[in-house]
């Protein structure tokens, strides 16, 4: 390949054998080409994927609604679970507070002529069961005084 030599000391116009080759191409939007379409079996998928996202998501708020209301009632629960408590440590406090031990004794004593057992009257007896507590089927047996 042969240059080209330019005379003088500027040059008028640079000498590209390349660029002089290529063919200038200049990109103009066809008018007659498709624009690229999504097919209906990829339509139907997206459009499944999303009601499916919105249902979950429904679903997910409706939990968190469940949850915030079960705590919000656990809360009301034990603030009304504290105060019943309360009322009722006042009520005993206030019963016990009233109740003059000597005052049952006399009573009992004098106006219904109660007596302390003796001891021939304690008759001291197993139910077997361990219980608290105990039902009583038959008459309980008197004491032979032995």
């Amino acid at each position: 390949m042969a240059s080209r030599y330019v005379y003088g000391n500027t040059i008028r116009r640079v000498a590209d054998p390349v660029r002089e080759r290529r063919p200038y191409h200049v990109h103009e939007p066809q008018q007659g080409k498709k624009r690229h379409h999504m097919s209906l079996g990829y339509l139907l998928f997206l459009s499944l994927a999303v009601i499916l996202m919105v249902m979950t998501l429904a679903w997910y708020i409706s939990l968190q609604s469940q949850i915030t209301n079960s705590v919000k009632n656990i809360a009301t629960l034990e603030s009304q679970l504290n105060t019943l408590k309360q009322e009722n440590d006042e009520a005993y406090n206030r019963a016990n507070g009233n109740v003059d031990l000597d005052e049952v004794k006399r009573i009992a004593i004098q106006e219904y002529g109660m007596t302390y057992a003796t001891e021939g009257q304690i008759v001291t007896y197993s139910d077997g069961g361990g219980n608290d507590y105990v039902r009583q089927v038959a008459p309980i047996p008197q004491s032979d005084g032995k």
